[in-house]
């Protein structure tokens, strides 16, 4: 099929307003998205408008990727503090990442418990809307008439309300170091009481994961050298009640297969996604019969690979919300992408789509 890569937001919003048909809209297509109509690519909107690093604000193009972005801020010893995941490996795709993706589907990896999540590092956005007007908000244009706060609705709409154009990020300094402290010989009950005693505890825990296959939670803290290590110290000493735990410095590559699921890939079956409260956890995984599972946020995020076809939403009994990540086309379509709404907030987000995108031509189904 024919993609349409515009280099500009004009002929971008020149195709939109001229659409006689859905779109398909993707970043990089590394997320395995894809719903009926014409494919619309914002790979052609690449490169940084505004970096301030004593401010630390960046303003970039939604097309450019991901480690473009990352590089930049390497050169200047800061980062995206929300640590987002590069889906690639868990889903056999290719393509290159980018950041208007990680946006308009709030990419958000395991230091979310403590820096956030993608949202809450957005300042700005623009866009181009169902009928092909640009629209901004945030930033420098803190009020829109419209009344909405278009830059927490644009974060998570993965393209369905308007295609991104431009982001205006708050960035933050890199860690001098990271220390993880990992306990082993763990069940789940266990590593969920340890990693909420990590949590509660005062040492500014940024990492908190259970991989089931080996029985181990990691801990994770960040900081200047001297402070990541006496919190690792304490960490070990609150957590040996648990399990035998002991610190690794050098746990780069760890923290990374965590946010990236590395435990998944290559490895047959579906996976889903699930965000319960970690109280939830214990209670609800033997209800998953799954093949295999990861923790993350604490026991709030839980990866699931299960056989092909399996519905895991009618086996999830407790307040949260189940996403189909990886699965078959046939899957995805008999048990949809995401967690259907409840009737009053699906009524509020068909009337949000009906304003944005009145003809409804931008990743039509994708959400409800």
């Amino acid at each position: 099929m024919k993609m349409m890569t515009p280099q500009s937001e004009a002929e971008l919003a020149e195709i939109i307003a001229g659409a006689n048909g859905p779109l398909c809209i993707q970043g990089g297509g590394s997320r395995g998205l894809a719903v009926e109509g014409e494919v619309l690519s914002t790979r052609g909107l690449s490169g940084v408008e505004l970096y301030e690093p004593g401010a630390l604000t960046l303003v970039v193009k939604a097309g450019t990727p991901v480690a473009e972005v990352e590089a930049l801020l390497a050169a200047e010893n800061q980062r995206l503090a929300f640590e987002p995941m590069d889906h690639r490996g868990l889903l056999g795709t290719d393509g290159e990442p980018t950041i208007g993706g990680v946006i308009a589907a709030n990419v958000s990896g395991p230091r979310r418990i403590q820096a956030g999540a993608a949202r809450d590092h957005l300042l700005g956005v623009r866009f181009v809307d169902g009928s092909g007007q640009v629209v901004k908000n945030g930033g420098r244009v803190m009020k829109n008439v419209t009344g909405y706060d278009l830059v927490k609705l644009m974060c998570g709409a993965h393209g369905t309300l308007g295609v991104l154009t431009e982001v205006s990020l708050k960035v933050l300094p890199r860690a001098e170091t990271a220390a993880t402290v990992t306990l082993t010989g763990l069940d789940l009950p266990g590593a969920v009481r340890a990693m909420f005693a990590a949590l509660g505890s005062p040492f500014d825990v940024t990492g908190a994961a259970y991989v089931a296959d080996t029985y181990q939670a990691h801990i994770r803290v960040e900081g200047f050298r001297a402070s990541a290590a006496y919190r690792s110290a304490e960490l070990v000493k609150l957590l040996s009640s648990f399990a035998m735990a002991e610190v690794r410095e050098d746990a780069e590559s760890l923290w990374q297969g965590i946010r990236d699921v590395a435990a998944f890939q290559g490895r047959e079956g579906d996976v889903w996604r699930i965000s319960v409260k970690p109280s939830d956890a214990v209670e609800l995984v033997p209800q998953l019969q799954a093949d295999a599972l990861q923790f993350d946020w604490g026991g709030g995020l839980i990866w699931v690979l299960v056989p092909e076809g399996t519905d895991m939403r009618a086996r999830v009994n407790v307040p949260g919300h189940a996403t189909l990540v990886r699965a078959s086309a046939e899957t995805r379509a008999r048990f949809g992408v995401f967690q259907p709404q409840p009737g009053p907030l699906a009524a509020i987000s068909e009337g949000l789509r009906r304003q944005f995108d009145p003809s409804g031509i931008l990743n039509p189904g994708l959400m409800g």
